[in-house]
């Protein structure tokens, strides 16, 4: 049985803990593996394998804050492999198990013990230059903004073929319910259940009255463009990391993908007593 192991290898604890849970791993019989850089940087040479051939493993465990199961979803892609987040972060809103549990946390994933959430994705495709550059599987917000030091950018929201409005701004994301918590949520957006399918619109920082969050179904296909080529100075970023933008953007086409994520969780937490705890401090 193969498994998937994510570090974050700028933590030191993340790092220890992926060496320990490798060598547990090894001892029960199974197959770790790492993408090569991170088996480099984790000292696991012998665990590494291309990104291109890390395959459908039975299961992937990211250790670190949510951002190592950010990694482990796009190291991922279209697998709906179950991910176990063991939090060594900061955050660990999406994280199913506490890092104090490193290894009872792994014996009782392995014995399908955790219960499993499925929680939405979004794809979307950035087309620039009057050609498709890039196709992106999204877990939290595709985010289109201003790049470097530009003056505002103006975009244009259509949905299902049609616009709706066009406004100047620092930029715009379409969000999942999941990624409703993340940025979406500190740039004045709803608090969605992941229960709910479907996207949330949250501009950011728009120069109009009539550009305010909105909530779309699961069968609608949203596109932010750049009608104004003056004003098309704009870079997208995918679950908070960028995408290279080496010529003016055209649109950006997202909709609710078929592919969730398989999210693992041991700690009992639903989603509101997360909420609670992690947000309100309760």
């Amino acid at each position: 049985m193969r498994v998937l192991l994510v570090p974050n290898p700028a933590n030191p604890r993340s790092v220890e803990a992926t060496r320990a849970v490798a060598e547990h791993l090894v001892a029960l019989g199974y197959h770790p593996v790492l993408v090569d850089e991170d088996a480099t940087r984790c000292a696991l040479p012998q665990h590494g394998v291309m990104r291109a051939e890390v395959g459908d493993p039975e299961l992937a465990i990211a250790l670190g804050g949510d951002g190592t199961i950010l990694k482990a979803v796009h190291i991922l892609g279209m697998s709906e492999t179950p991910v176990l987040g063991i939090n060594l972060g900061r955050l660990g809103f999406l994280a199913g198990a506490a890092g104090e549990d490193l290894l009872e946390a792994v014996d009782s994933a392995l014995a399908g013990e955790a219960r499993v959430e499925r929680r939405q994705t979004i794809a979307a495709s950035v087309v620039a230059g009057g050609r498709r550059v890039g196709s992106y599987q999204v877990l939290n917000e595709i985010f289109v903004g201003r790049s470097g030091l530009s003056r505002g950018i103006e975009l244009q929201l259509s949905v299902n073929g049609t616009a709706l409005y066009r406004f100047i701004c620092d930029g715009a994301m379409l969000a999942t319910p999941t990624g409703s918590t993340a940025y979406a949520l500190s740039a004045g957006g709803p608090i969605v259940s992941p229960e709910v399918r479907g996207m949330v619109f949250v501009p950011v920082a728009a120069h109009a009255l009539n550009a305010r969050p909105m909530v779309f179904g699961p069968a609608d296909v949203v596109t932010l463009s750049a009608p104004n080529p003056a004003r098309a100075d704009a870079c997208v970023m995918v679950d908070g990391d960028p995408v290279p933008c080496r010529t003016v953007l055209d649109s950006v086409e997202i909709r609710v993908s078929e592919h969730d994520l398989r999210l693992m969780k041991l700690d009992g937490r639903d989603f509101y007593t997360t909420l609670s705890t992690t947000f309100l401090g309760h």
